[in-house]
């Protein structure tokens, strides 16, 4: 009988410090399927300053020569000085074009593609300007909006394209963010086609 009285104190200890066991791991377990809430990224952890970014897209007034069109280059320029002046990666050589690309701290990506006729020389130039954020685009649009205003003649503006003219060059600014990539596409192309038999 002693022995039965002990096995039954040992299997009611077992039982209680298996309940307390349980009911501490419950707690664990409703502690640790708490949902975490955090705020979302303030907009400048999340997108670089527009300003300074127009500038490492277009170039700096060092990289800007007198008639240049782009971060140093112009119209009938010949192959060899994109290649000598862009400083940006190298990504793409085909028989028509060069693309460049460059990643921003904040992981956007600006690509600039520099076309060229059959003789070499520069006839056109793309920017493809990938964003983070809606904000960011917005800000980058109106930055651009009022820099190219300044250089070129009054835009031409329609729901998500301004187009400027001057002289010899046509810039256009698209906005092309769709559902959750965000962005601008820029093109320069030269209006008068004497431009680039000069050259």
């Amino acid at each position: 009988m002693k022995f039965h009285k002990i096995y039954l104190a040992v299997l009611l200890t077992a039982f209680v410090l298996n309940s307390c066991d349980t009911k501490t791991n419950e707690k664990t377990e409703a502690a640790s399927d708490t949902v975490v809430t955090t705020q979302p990224p303030a907009d400048e952890e999340l997108n670089s300053d527009q300003s300074a970014l127009l500038k490492e897209i277009f170039g700096t007034s060092d990289e800007t020569t007198e008639g240049s069109v782009l971060r140093g280059v112009t119209f009938g320029d010949p192959v060899s000085k994109v290649k000598s002046t862009e400083k940006f990666e190298l990504f793409e050589e085909t028989a028509d074009h060069l693309g460049y690309t460059s990643e921003t701290a904040k992981l956007e990506t600006i690509d600039v593609q520099y076309f060229f006729s059959a003789d070499k020389k520069i006839n056109k130039i793309t920017v493809d300007v990938y964003l983070n954020s809606p904000e960011a685009t917005k800000q980058l649009w109106n930055a651009s909006k009022s820099h190219f205003s300044e250089i070129y003649d009054a835009p031409k503006i329609e729901a998500k394209k301004i187009t400027w003219n001057k002289k010899s060059v046509r810039v256009s600014m698209e906005d092309v963010s769709e559902g959750k990539d965000y962005g601008l596409k820029f093109l320069f192309v030269p209006t008068d086609k004497n431009v680039l038999a000069v050259k």
